[in-house]
């Protein structure tokens, strides 16, 4: 018989400690994406099955743990990502014609975990833009994006570019079906030529040598020069190299201090973007930190096709990266009923004060609060004093 304290793989409480660098974080990066004007919504954590995945894909389809509702008899899910319901929200609950900017942060559920130290059940902290097309909400997404990076105090940032134009545009009119698509997708990201070639074997020579290029086209920005002399003429792919050349001037304008790296075969969620997609990777963490871009067919599921862009990050393993802050220093006190003692206690938290009343038969233990005051009675008065 299992031990009832064990919980499920990839699957942990946070302790206090922990907790509480987490919500303290988590409220940081609330009030800046409000300072973006950013406005806050909360989806409900289970949905209707048919709902919650319209037009994600199988990915998103794996991912997402099922139960049938004892109400209506209904599939249900419980998110695996938070992004698609507010499209739902966007295009159906607030049906705004204008631009509308939303952020998000609460907890989803995967049925596998991305890696062998990733947890389950992420803390998805996301921002998105709906209602304009243009590159100046990409460019927003992405300096909030840096903004977070550095509100954490992340050191050695790099911030790397790509698009899903580009592949489609080397494909031109040659379809794959999905699972053939899916494969040469996974071989390009692994920079497999061999995969490459033999995904694509059944293609025109001109479309496989385009993909073989787009194989070696990662480094630094640089590359956009060769990419516009090797790659084959095609609105899609000027239209991607013209969008990447912008963003990289203006984001080298604005952060000099931040790494901006290109990697054109890259394509995760090639499926689900529409145009530049984006990550973000830091000193000490080996896979990205955050990810995001455009994806603008996100809502037309839902009736209303709004130009949309926008990033998501785990707020767990940012916590992770960042070092350890200390905890501000509480006060303490006795306890006792006395209305002038409980009178005193109520004042020092309503002015912010952490204090911490010790119990009877608990004045020698201590715990996660370091107690540099103590509140004391002298005279009649009760007083704070130096431990």
């Amino acid at each position: 018989m299992a031990s009832a304290w064990l919980l499920p793989e990839h699957i942990a409480d946070v302790l206090p400690s922990q907790a509480r660098r987490i919500e303290e974080l988590r409220r940081d990066l609330l009030d800046m994406a409000r300072t973006y004007g950013c406005e806050l919504v909360m989806p409900p954590m289970l949905e209707h099955l048919d709902s919650l995945l319209s037009g994600t894909g199988q990915a998103l389809d794996l991912k997402t743990f099922k139960l049938v509702d004892q109400l209506s008899g209904r599939s249900l899910g419980l998110r695996a990502d938070t992004t698609p319901q507010v499209a739902r929200i966007d295009a159906h609950l607030l049906n705004r014609e204008g631009v509308t900017r939303l952020c998000y942060c609460g907890p989803v559920l995967h049925t596998r975990a991305e890696g062998l130290t990733a947890t389950r059940e992420p803390l998805q902290f996301g921002v998105e833009i709906y209602g304009h097309a243009g590159l100046e909400a990409d460019l927003e997404v992405q300096e909030l994006a840096l903004d977070v990076m550095h509100r954490a105090q992340l050191q050695g940032i790099t911030l790397d570019l790509g698009d899903a134009r580009l592949v489609r545009g080397v494909l031109g009119e040659h379809a794959l079906d999905e699972d053939r698509l899916d494969a040469l997708v996974a071989a390009m990201a692994a920079k497999d030529a061999g995969g490459v070639a033999s995904f694509s074997g059944e293609l025109p020579p001109s479309v496989i040598e385009g993909l073989q290029t787009l194989l070696g086209l990662y480094g630094g920005v640089e590359l956009l020069s060769q990419a516009r002399e090797r790659l084959p003429r095609h609105p899609l792919i000027t239209a991607a190299l013209d969008d990447l050349d912008w963003l990289v001037r203006h984001l080298r304008a604005s952060y000099p201090d931040v790494r901006i790296g290109l990697d054109l075969a890259d394509l995760p969620g090639y499926a689900y973007y529409s145009g530049v997609r984006f990550a973000l990777y830091a000193q000490g963490c080996s896979d990205a930190v955050l990810r995001g871009g455009r994806y603008d067919e996100v809502g037309a599921v839902f009736g209303r096709r709004r130009p949309a862009v926008g990033f998501s990050l785990d707020l767990k393993t940012l916590v992770g990266l960042i070092a350890a802050t200390e905890l501000r220093a509480a006060v303490r006190a006795p306890w006792g009923q006395a209305p002038d003692l409980r009178a005193a206690i109520r004042r020092l938290r309503e002015q912010g004060e952490t204090v911490v009343c010790v119990l009877p038969g608990h004045e020698h233990e201590n715990d996660e609060f370091e107690c540099d005051r103590e509140l004391v009675n002298t005279s009649g008065q009760w007083v704070l004093r130096a431990l």
